[in-house]
C-alpha cells in the first residue's frame, strides 16, 4: 500500500473522524486537534501498517487512543458548543424544543460515561461498526466489546430514565 491511498483514505473519511473526536471534546478546535495528532501519527507510524486491509482498525485505534488520551489530559468533557445543535436543525419530531432536549439529554449521559464504554456505544452506533472491529480496534476480546456495550447501554437507560 502506497502513502497516496493512506491520503485519501484520511481525505475520505475526515468528517467521521472529526464527528468521534468531537464526541469526546464538545469543542471544534479541540476535536480538530486530535484528528490532525492522529493524522501525524498514521503519517509517522505508516511503515508499520503490515497488511493494507486493516487500514480502517489501524487507523481508528489511533485516533480513538487519542481521544482518549485527551480525556485523560482534560479530566472532563467541555461544554457542548451551542451551535452543533443549531446545525441539526429541528428533527423531525414536531416539538424541536424535544429534539433539542433530547439530544442535550443523549449527550450528557454519554459524557457521563467511562470513557472506554463511552468509545463502544459511539464507535457501535455512531461509527456502525461490527462488535468484531471495536474489538480489534481497542485491542479487546469480543466479550469484553460485548460487555463494555452492555454495561454502557445499562448505564444510559438509567441516566436517561431519571431525567
Amino acid at each position: 500500500m502506497r502513502r497516496e491511498e493512506f491520503e485519501r483514505y484520511i481525505t475520505e473519511n475526515q468528517e467521521r473522524f472529526y464527528r468521534l473526536s468531537f464526541s469526546y471534546t464538545h469543542n471544534p478546535d479541540a476535536a480538530l486537534d486530535i484528528v490532525q495528532e492522529a493524522v501525524l501519527k498514521g503519517i509517522a507510524k505508516f511503515s508499520t501498517l503490515r497488511n493494507p486491509q486493516y487500514m480502517q482498525t489501524w487507523f481508528y485505534r489511533i485516533l480513538v487512543n487519542e481521544c482518549v488520551s485527551w480525556y485523560r489530559r482534560h479530566g472532563k468533557v467541555l461544554p457542548m458548543e451551542t451551535a452543533v445543535l443549531e446545525e441539526r436543525g429541528p428533527g423531525t419530531m414536531e416539538d424541536p424544543q424535544a429534539v433539542q432536549a433530547a439530544v442535550m439529554d443523549l449527550r450528557h449521559a454519554l459524557k457521563a460515561l467511562d470513557p472506554k464504554l463511552r468509545a463502544v456505544v459511539e464507535l457501535r452506533f455512531f461509527e456502525d461498526m461490527k462488535l468484531e472491529e471495536i474489538a480489534a480496534i481497542m485491542h479487546m476480546n469480543l466479550s469484553t466489546v460485548k460487555s463494555r456495550l452492555y454495561k454502557a447501554l445499562k448505564l444510559l437507560r438509567l441516566d436517561l430514565e431519571e431525567e
